[in-house]
């Protein structure tokens, strides 16, 4: 009688350390994604938020950087229109150095007890070359941004 060896069947390979490896690059993956989405949606719900307080305030600047006071007047809250008339808002203004240039550095709105305000940080130059920085307060009235110095 001969001896035959028995057939021992071939040994599968450790699979283990592949399919980790697949496992922790999805979850990498899908983390990624979740950043970059949620930081876009944040980017636009930001935008939505403070952007119209900019306009407000760059279409401000750009009736009293044109001398067009009574548009700017106009463009005041009701507090600050109530303790001073187009006629002396007309006197002060023309009275100030006139801006030559203005750049919005920051803009922030805030909503305390359903009163919505906010705050534009502005980088502006006067004719005379003089730089400062001035943050203009601003008030939501009936849906609409008033600038409320």
């Amino acid at each position: 009688m001969t001896y035959e060896p028995m057939l021992v069947p071939d040994r599968k390979p450790n699979r283990t350390t592949r399919t980790v490896l697949i496992v922790v690059a999805a979850v990498l993956v899908v983390c990624c994604l979740g950043g970059v989405c949620g930081g876009f949606w944040l980017y636009r719900t930001v935008s939505k938020a403070v952007g119209p307080a900019r306009e407000a305030t760059a279409a401000y600047l750009d009736d009293v950087q044109a001398g067009n006071y009574p548009g700017a007047y106009g463009r005041l809250c009701e507090k600050v229109r109530d303790g001073m008339s187009q006629e002396e808002y007309t006197r002060i203004q023309s009275a100030q150095l006139k801006i030559r240039s203005y750049e919005i550095t920051g803009a922030s709105v805030s909503n305390y007890n359903g009163r919505v305000s906010g705050a534009v940080t502005v980088q502006m130059v006067q004719e005379t070359g003089g730089r400062f920085t001035q943050t203009v307060p601003l008030a939501k009235e009936r849906g609409e941004w008033r600038v409320c110095q």
